[in-house]
């Protein structure tokens, strides 16, 4: 970390035309802090813990002012399960500092609390954008920014606070949107695959839980009061698949169990710990604390593909059904889908070959935005690559500066012009591989690429 001596305080007095709560919540006095060593070092940063719970930062590069600067609103992945912290916010600005590096003012949230909450989230942003107006003024620019989970709470985010108009100047509240990729389409799309996989691997392991546990339907992930760790959960992941040897040093019985599992639910063997992980204790936390422990997904009549006919078969004869409380749809639906009204330019980049947020949840999106009518403010933008945490600084300064030429002069960008503008870009330095999945650097973007709905990629049910 690197220290910042300069201390300044920023108060705008505007009335904001805020929903009262919110008003009332993002009140609290920003507090110099160290930048993380990854952000540009002639930067200044501050933290502040919010009313609501959540803690927010903010980075400044050197220079900049609200009145010709632009400002970024991050919406972090996850969502995290633990107490809201501080540090969760510093590490996406660590991942995040290609944007402070080119010139824009950060900010992030750790949001109120752990656990899921779209809604909940997308109010934490109109928070964290409220708190940076008050203390710092009001951008030239401010970019609403989700990646991951926060993909979904920006899309909902740019619905519910996006164009309402702030006074006294009667802008909307964001100019533009930018979503990287992005768990788009709401919960029951992007999650259902991981009741599948819960089911398909419980048929072919039968350890989790073992006969000799408390047996639980598996949409609840675990039971309250459950002690299992991550740490124990990858060891029987191990013992029943041997992911954690070489291929020729697993048994038989392994080999066979793993090709099962991975014919039937469209994971690989280096995301099958994280998905059932999301498909354990997020799942605790989604079904037993938001839903009233009730189930949101179906798998009663998905037909699940095996490595040959018979075992087909044997997998759908056998396999654990589960049939959706049409509540818990319902409630999760109004939770997290989009509606897709909004006008705002909106710029989505993601990998094709991502493994955690699969890249037909963008027709999902498309789909969304075509049905409300808004998909001429929508740009999709795919790259060759498999990274879910991390792309690489050139395609989103691209995606950025795309945006913001949108935004600025109605130049409205496509796969095309964003793949040349990250070219011009490329041989600009990484900003730091701390925190980053690949190799940060080049332009990866298929122009022409289009997905497939996600029916095409995940088990579904069948009439």
């Amino acid at each position: 970390m690197h220290n910042n001596k300069r201390q300044a305080w920023w108060a705008v007095a505007l009335v904001m035309g805020l929903p009262a709560a919110v008003h009332a919540r993002a009140s609290t006095q920003p507090l110099a802090a160290s930048c993380p060593a990854a952000v540009p070092a002639d930067a200044t940063c501050f933290s502040a813990a919010m009313p609501s719970g959540a803690q927010v930062m903010a980075i400044l590069p050197a220079g900049w002012q609200a009145a010709q600067g632009v400002a970024v609103m991050h919406a972090h992945g996850g969502p995290s399960l633990g107490k809201a912290s501080l540090k969760r916010v510093e590490e996406d600005a660590t991942r995040w500092a290609v944007m402070p590096a080119s010139g824009y003012a950060w900010a992030g949230t750790s949001y109120q609390r752990g656990g899921y909450g779209v809604t909940m989230s997308a109010d934490d942003m109109e928070e964290l954008r409220h708190w940076f107006v008050q203390r710092f003024g009001q951008p030239r620019r401010m970019v609403l920014h989700g990646q991951s989970y926060g993909g979904g709470v920006a899309s909902v985010a740019a619905e519910r606070y996006g164009s309402q108009p702030v006074e006294p100047s009667g802008r909307p509240a964001f100019d533009g949107v930018l979503l990287t990729s992005g768990v788009l389409g709401g919960g029951v799309d992007a999650y259902t695959m991981r009741l599948d996989l819960r089911a398909v691997y419980q048929f072919y392991c039968q350890n989790h839980p073992l006969p000799t546990e408390p047996q639980y339907p598996l949409w609840q992930g675990l039971p309250a009061g459950n002690k299992m760790t991550r740490a124990d959960l990858e060891r029987r992941v191990h013992d029943c698949t041997g992911i954690d040897k070489p291929v020729a040093e697993r048994t038989p019985e392994q080999t066979r169990r793993l090709q099962g599992i991975l014919a039937a639910v469209p994971v690989t063997e280096k995301s099958l710990n994280s998905h059932l992980n999301w498909a354990t204790f997020l799942f605790r936390d989604l079904t037993q604390l938001r839903l009233g422990n009730r189930n949101p997904f179906d798998n009663s009549r998905t037909v699940y593909r095996g490595v040959d006919a018979q075992a087909q078969q044997q997998l759908n004869a056998g396999v654990l059904r589960y049939p959706a409380d049409p509540q818990a749809v319902g409630q999760l639906l109004a939770d997290s889908r989009p509606t897709g009204r909004t006008n705002l330019p909106t710029v989505t980049l993601r990998g094709i070959r991502d493994q955690t947020a699969f890249v037909e949840l963008a027709n999902s999106y498309q789909q969304i935005r075509e049905a409300a009518g808004t998909a001429g403010s929508l740009v999709q933008t795919y790259t060759s690559e498999a990274g879910h945490s991390y792309l690489s600084d050139p395609e989103y300064r691209a995606a950025m500066a795309g945006l913001l030429d949108w935004i600025d002069k109605g130049d409205k960008p496509t796969p095309r012009t964003l793949a040349e503008r990250c070219a011009q870009q490329a041989s600009r330095p990484a900003v730091s591989q701390e925190g980053k999945s690949n190799s940060n650097t080049g332009c990866h973007i298929e122009p022409d690429y289009q997905p497939q709905p996600l029916s095409s990629r995940v088990p579904g049910p069948r009439l």
